[in-house]
């Protein structure tokens, strides 16, 4: 009798915690690709940024300026503890996520925000061990931006590493569009510093007297999208343009990237195009933009064995149209195929996260957590 009482609390276990629990919410076909869409957790406030800590924990980040844990088997949700205060207002709060690539060591995660400064906004980027028991501990402010703005829009931000030790972070124009020009602040730029927060020495503008030696690249609107190939070759972002004109970039060390003179945007108020034109020599052109805009939240370059037909191609999420969008690159790493994946959700797709087994997890500002996996 107690075996049997054993078997069927085991086997109960068991159906607990597996993948399958979650709700399925979709089914679907991409070319030769089946693909299932599941929630695993619903009721979050903006979740922002999300992060593999292992197979089976993901980290997430609430804008409103709360970091969780959430264990994938048993949908549990634990809150991490140990956050510095986070101005959390407009578009600013707590936002990406992302775990060192000697946590193995260090235990470090970092993690980009929005904070108070002389009475303004501005973006900042912080290192913080994360414990066994769930607590944040050594906090440290690698980097403050320069550029501070009372507008609370346009703060960024995402992070991503290369393989030699160093940390890229994108950082918004902060609503102050020829700051975005204006190398002696660190509006509309990718940073690149090194893992500990010190400038590289090898950065594109240290020589340059009057630019400020942490920017990597410049003339961005609102990069909430960055992210490697997956042998760190080539660094790729995604940035909200204005009405159209959103882009897909690749980063090169120096490089101008043209906002606000240059852009493929109209403006708000009105069908007048945004600059002097759509080209300017000397600065650079999207490999891909967006008219009408579909307001990209993420960025990654799928490498997963998952979906073999996605190898390489870039996905964001589409806030403003509220779809998964996939991009096919050719080998010259030109755009040369889009398609617009769960449409039919009509969800704000916020963070997108490739998992280690190569499936795709989504965020969504309606606060839940979705899974696309193989079917």
């Amino acid at each position: 009798m107690y075996n049997f009482i054993a078997c069927i609390s085991l086997a109960f276990f068991i159906s607990f915690a597996s993948p399958s629990f979650s709700r399925t919410i979709l089914e679907g076909q991409s070319g030769q690709i089946h693909f299932i869409l599941e929630e695993l957790y619903s009721g979050l406030n903006i979740p922002w940024g999300l992060a593999f800590l292992d197979a089976n924990t993901l980290l997430i980040t609430e804008r409103r300026g709360r970091l969780y844990s959430l264990d994938i088997q048993t949908k549990q949700l634990t809150t991490i503890q140990g956050l510095k205060n986070v101005l959390a207002k407009g578009q600013g709060g707590l936002l990406d996520i992302a775990i060192s690539p000697t946590f193995s060591s260090s235990k470090n995660i970092y993690l980009s925000y929005s904070k108070r400064h002389d009475g303004k906004g501005t973006t900042a980027l912080a290192s913080a061990q994360l414990t066994e028991n769930q607590q944040l501990r050594h906090w440290r402010e690698l980097f403050v931006a320069k550029g501070d703005s009372d507008t609370f829009r346009h703060f960024g931000s995402r992070i991503a590493f290369d393989n030699q030790g160093h940390i890229f972070f994108s950082v918004g124009d902060r609503g102050k569009r020829e700051d975005a020009q204006n190398l002696s602040n660190h509006a509309g730029s990718i940073i690149r510093l090194n893992l500990d927060g010190t400038v590289p020495k090898d950065n594109p503008f240290t020589q340059l007297a009057r630019a400020l030696p942490e920017i990597w690249s410049y003339g961005h609107r609102n990069p909430q999208g960055l992210a490697f190939t997956p042998d760190k070759s080539v660094l790729w972002s995604i940035e909200h343009g204005p009405r159209g004109g959103d882009e897909i970039n690749l980063i090169k060390p120096g490089k101008n990237y043209g906002w606000p003179i240059i852009s493929y945007g109209k403006e708000y108020w009105g069908p007048i195009s945004v600059g002097e034109s759509t080209h300017k020599e000397g600065m650079e052109q999207p490999v891909k933009y967006y008219v009408p805009s579909i307001a990209p939240g993420s960025l990654i370059v799928y490498s997963g064995n998952a979906f073999k037909e996605w190898k390489g191609d870039l996905f964001s999420g589409a806030l403003k149209m509220t779809h998964l969008n996939r991009v096919s690159l050719n080998k010259q790493y030109q755009a040369i195929a889009e398609e617009r994946l769960l449409e039919s959700l009509g969800e704000r797709i916020r963070a997108v996260v490739e998992s280690p087994e190569g499936w795709i997890y989504l965020s969504t500002d309606s606060g839940r957590i979705l899974r696309l996996r193989d079917k």
